[in-house]
């Protein structure tokens, strides 16, 4: 029996999703954006995770988008579902941008750990992620324009708001690969590391990320998200809103206490 194509795993405060089709290159079908959707959505309802890292397994690739010949193809009606994952989707298509959390807010910090081809989806899905370590031979891409497609999973809205917006249209509009190191030079990602050094600079993130106390860094996030594009006044409005709440929390109290107390604080997410 064939694995999953996407391993979940929790660990203390951490999930990993690991992207599972390295034979060819972690493209994403049905099952995958299913098993993405249902992942994500227990990363959010579980109270003990804190932090969530994003994969893909093997060494090619991170994800290079959408596999074209099952997933896009059924889609365009060309071959009909096949699998409990194709009607799945069929069925419910908005399940398709959960997965890519195109318009699903992962409320907790999402950490990519990328290594080899990031490219079409799979850009687009990075876009999405909140701190991105990727190796240093890694590749990325927005290809679709090349396939004669457009890239559904935001980057028309995500990627001008979070590298300069001529960077970004260069990106959309020509489509060809771009390295590591000019991902990291025009801010796409926040540092390159070796191939074999991806995970566990991943997953020291991670680890910092859950020793901090969980209320604040769910707040500070949802925060962020929510004064983009808007007025500052507006979004220091809101800012208050969910800052408020953390500063009153037992967790604050706790952080307090033992900074006076010279110790490390124990957060109960309360």
């Amino acid at each position: 029996m064939s694995e999953p194509a996407l391993l979940y795993a929790k660990e203390g405060h951490v999930a990993t999703l690991t992207m599972n089709r390295p034979e060819v290159r972690n493209a994403l079908n049905a099952e995958m954006l299913c098993r993405l959707a249902d992942a994500w959505q227990d990363v959010n309802d579980d109270p003990a995770i804190r932090v969530a890292i994003l994969t893909g397994a093997g060494e090619q690739a991170f994800c290079a988008g959408a596999d074209l010949d099952r997933l896009v193809r059924m889609m365009q009606g060309a071959r009909p579902p096949e699998t409990d994952y194709d009607r799945r989707i069929i069925a419910d298509v908005p399940i398709i941008y959960k997965g890519l959390l195109r318009n699903y807010e992962v409320v907790k910090p999402v950490i990519a750990a990328v290594k080899g081809f990031c490219v079409a989806g799979g850009s687009e899905i990075l876009q999405t992620t909140d701190i991105r370590i990727a190796a240093d031979d890694a590749r990325f891409a927005i290809a679709e324009v090349k396939h004669g497609l457009f890239p559904m999973g935001g980057s028309t809205v995500r990627l001008a708001r979070q590298i300069p917006f001529c960077q970004a249209m260069e990106i959309l509009l020509m489509g060809e690969q771009f390295s590591a190191a000019d991902a990291l030079r025009i801010g796409l990602i926040n540092r390159v590391v070796p191939a074999n050094e991806v995970m566990t600079e991943a997953k020291r993130c991670a680890d910092v990320i859950a020793r901090n106390g969980p209320l604040a860094v769910q707040a500070v996030k949802r925060s962020v998200l929510a004064g983009l594009g808007r007025p500052t006044a507006d979004a220091l409005d809101l800012e208050q809103q969910f800052g408020i709440p953390v500063s009153m929390s037992q967790d604050a109290k706790e952080g307090t206490r033992a900074f006076k107390e010279k110790r490390v604080p124990v957060f109960q997410g309360q």
